[in-house]
């Protein structure tokens, strides 16, 4: 498995497949494929698959702890690019098909309606993710305050599921947002859990032993 991942291919062939639902939507528009409401159809996919990479990306570390391939993390980067390229088509066909990319009636949309709101909110947090995502920008900012920032991933994370929901109320659809809750939840109470044993290790050995006889 670690070598497959350290493999030079790897990283191509992870980036193709990636890019495969965005080619299938485009081959889908093209052939009509995409349903009576090519852009109500083009606009939920894209969410959809924004979504989905978010939990893959989220993913990576507890993966890459629990079976020790450290391997896992050299796809993180590129994952999370495609997290925020999947949400720039999904912004884009909104602003597109919607809206006909009128940006005043744009600008009125996302402060009338609160789902708009929210899932443009996530859509800004996720900005200066994708724009530090290079080691040059590790470097200029320095690790710490670099990792500050991209845990606003998690606030991303509660923006997006919240943004669907909304979406999904008003078909009274819910089984997808308890799936995608349910993996999300999951992934960000790894993390929990995993701080918490790493400050109660770190706590033990930083306490004192009492020597017998003392």
């Amino acid at each position: 498995m670690k070598k497959l991942l350290l493999h030079p291919a790897a990283k191509p062939i992870v980036f193709v497949l990636c890019l495969l639902p965005f080619a299938w939507l485009v081959y889908g528009a093209f052939t009509d494929g995409l349903g009576a409401n090519p852009a109500e159809h083009l606009i939920r996919a894209t969410g959809d698959w924004t979504l989905r990479f978010l939990c893959i990306v989220l993913a990576v570390t507890p993966l890459r702890v629990m079976t020790g391939v450290n391997a896992l993390a050299r796809f993180r980067r590129m994952l999370g690019l495609f997290v925020y390229f999947y949400v720039v088509i999904h912004l884009l066909s909104y602003g597109w098909f919607d809206m006909g990319f009128d940006v005043p009636d744009i600008a009125r949309d996302i402060a009338k309606r609160p789902f708009i709101l929210v899932g443009f909110s996530a859509f800004v947090l996720l900005t200066p993710l994708a724009a530090t995502s290079f080691n040059r920008a590790i470097k200029a900012m320095g690790a710490k305050r670099w990792q500050a920032l991209h845990r606003l991933v998690y606030l991303v994370a509660g923006l997006g599921l919240l943004h669907f929901f909304w979406m999904r109320a008003g078909k009274n659809n819910f089984a997808e947002v308890f799936v995608y809750a349910g993996i999300i939840a999951l992934l960000l109470g790894w993390r929990v859990w995993n701080f918490l044993g790493k400050r109660k290790g770190a706590a033990t050995r930083a306490a004192p032993r009492i020597q017998p006889g003392k």
